[in-house]
């Protein structure tokens, strides 16, 4: 990486045995309930680690004013839990966003939306003072592009941004679900790319998304993570870009 991220690692490591990755997402979720300020509203992500982190701030629910989410089904499971939703048209900020990644670099850049949620994640992020990424070390890589890059897309659009792509070396599939094209919860289409090694995100996330048709594109460049809770073997170490 071009730049090493101040980190600091508390002594939280397990006592004996490795622990499974969603011993790692339950830490990392616990972990970030001390970003979450009391009395405010807290953005909150998608994910499976995200849903460790919703369980976590389930515990504090009377302390915050409750959240905005960034896709149905985590609102979903914040309200199951009793935690007020409200729309992000009805917030002008927020102190902080808690989501996690599919990859997070040495600078905070990161590659979401293997959950689908790319595009509601960018909104609520950009109304966030600050972003905090919660993920397993295994989300670190020094060259964002060894996950598929998840690209939201008008349906109409799907060949060409398919070819477009493919004259920048990626290769781009349309994503499934259960046998049939998955729909976003904004009527779009997701496409995984493959093939690409992203070594200016901000360029390549301003240059693609300028593309007709395109929605959003996963790379987060612009909405980059300031603090990257990672889940380690030690425990959780933390990263600030």
């Amino acid at each position: 990486m071009n730049t090493t991220p101040s980190a600091s690692t508390p002594s939280s490591a397990p006592e004996s045995g490795a622990l499974t990755q969603d011993q790692l997402k339950t830490l990392v979720g616990q972990a970030a309930l001390q970003y979450v300020v009391r009395g405010e509203l807290v953005g909150v992500g998608t994910g499976s680690t995200v849903n460790k982190f919703i369980d976590a701030l389930a515990t504090i629910k009377d302390e915050i004013k409750g959240a905005v989410s960034s896709s149905v089904a985590s609102t979903e499971r914040l309200l199951a839990l009793g935690i007020p939703v409200f729309d992000s048209n009805e917030v002008e900020r927020l102190s902080v966003y808690i989501d996690g990644a599919d990859e997070i670099d040495g600078q905070g850049n990161m590659v979401k939306g293997g959950g689908a949620a790319l595009t509601r994640e960018k909104i609520v992020a950009a109304q966030s003072d600050k972003f905090v990424c919660i993920a397993d070390e295994s989300k670190l890589v020094e060259v964002l592009g060894q996950f598929p890059l998840p690209v939201e897309v008008i349906p109409m659009a799907t060949a060409r941004v398919v070819r477009q792509l493919a004259a920048m070396g990626g290769h781009a599939v349309v994503r499934q679900k259960n046998g049939q094209t998955l729909v976003t919860d904004n009527g779009q289409h997701i496409l995984d790319v493959t093939g690409l090694q992203i070594r200016d995100p901000l360029a390549f996330e301003a240059q693609v998304s300028q593309w007709p048709g395109v929605v959003t594109v996963g790379v987060f460049a612009f909405q980059r993570a300031q603090v990257c809770l990672l889940g380690t073997a030690s425990g959780v170490k933390t990263l600030t870009f």
